[in-house]
């Protein structure tokens, strides 16, 4: 029993440290290619995937989106995410239970040792007859809770020199040589590696190419001799859906004179603008407008004008 509490200990004193997990952004891509493994995430599984804390929790995608048996699926270093279309929304992607597929199932504690409901420390399931204590409770409650690891399976065990815990759906794994940090266990993988799947699946894929779709259009078609103009620019793909994410960088021309802008990357609507000084000197010609987006290797243009009084 003392044994037991000395390896508590260290949750006890840094439980508060875990990192939450990061929030998604609405301007992010659509589609995202992942040249470290080189496989792409898009549609319902990346929305997933940026909602649920990114790579802290899934780590890299290991495969494309594929057809497994009945269900769509995507194997990521962490995890398994499945398409259950028959779910109401926001239960459509789930995560495969592979903790309890690799076997890692334990004998529940006794009653005994349920701790008491008012604990702030540990809590306990009855559906599994296990607790979840100190650091590990801290990163389950801030990363999803039961929809994200499921029910644990284990309690604390000392595995490869590390406190771990297995879940239904995830292993934790306490690191003090990184200050006291939870990082999750990498199960993807290691259910990649015992069930293997059908050849291909696993191989590195080339960035997928996009067809990019761009308009541009100013504020003022007819500008005085000073003041503001704004160029608006809108990029979408052979689908007619926005891209986010996109690099825009436009140039004026006006008899021979040439001046370069960026504009910030496009926003989830595929849309960005940019603000700039009209110059005096532009006076008596129109004033063009060349736009350059690019995106993940692929580039679109379009041309706008106006004229000054």
């Amino acid at each position: 029993m003392k044994r037991r509490v000395l390896l508590l200990l260290p949750f006890i004193l840094l439980g508060l440290l875990v990192w939450p997990a990061s929030h998604a952004s609405a301007d992010a891509p659509t589609s995202q290619y992942f040249s470290e493994t080189g496989h792409t995430v898009t549609g319902a599984f990346l929305t997933f995937f940026r909602a649920r804390g990114g790579l802290d929790i899934f780590g890299y995608p290991r495969t494309e989106a594929f057809q497994e048996g009945k269900l769509i699926v995507q194997y990521f270093q962490r995890a398994k995410m499945e398409w259950h279309p028959e779910n109401p929304q926001p239960y459509k992607v789930q995560l495969a239970l592979l903790g309890a597929l690799l076997g890692h199932n334990t004998p529940g504690i006794s009653p005994a040792e349920i701790p008491s409901p008012q604990d702030p420390y540990r809590r306990y399931y009855k559906e599994t007859r296990h607790t979840i204590s100190y650091a590990f409770l801290v990163y389950f409650d801030h990363n999803g809770g039961l929809d994200t690891f499921g029910y644990p399976i284990s309690e604390l065990v000392i595995e490869n020199g590390l406190i771990t815990q297995y879940f239904q759906r995830s292993r934790m794994e306490w690191h003090p040589e990184l200050g006291g940090i939870v990082l999750l266990g990498l199960l993807g993988e290691e259910y990649l590696d015992r069930y293997r799947p059908a050849p291909g699946i696993l191989e590195p894929k080339s960035p997928p190419s996009i067809s990019l779709s761009v308009q541009a259009s100013v504020k003022y078609p007819t500008t005085g001799r000073g003041g503001v103009q704004t160029l608006y620019v809108y990029v979408r793909d052979a689908n007619n859906r926005p891209v986010a994410g996109t690099e825009v960088a436009f140039t004026l021309r006006f008899k021979g004179e040439s001046m370069d802008y960026t504009c910030p990357p496009s926003d989830g609507a595929g849309f960005t603008l940019k603000r700039f000084p009209i110059k005096t000197t532009w006076r008596g010609s129109p004033v063009l407008v060349n736009v350059t987006v690019t995106y993940q290797g692929q580039t679109g243009t379009a041309q706008t004008r106006f004229t000054q009084r």
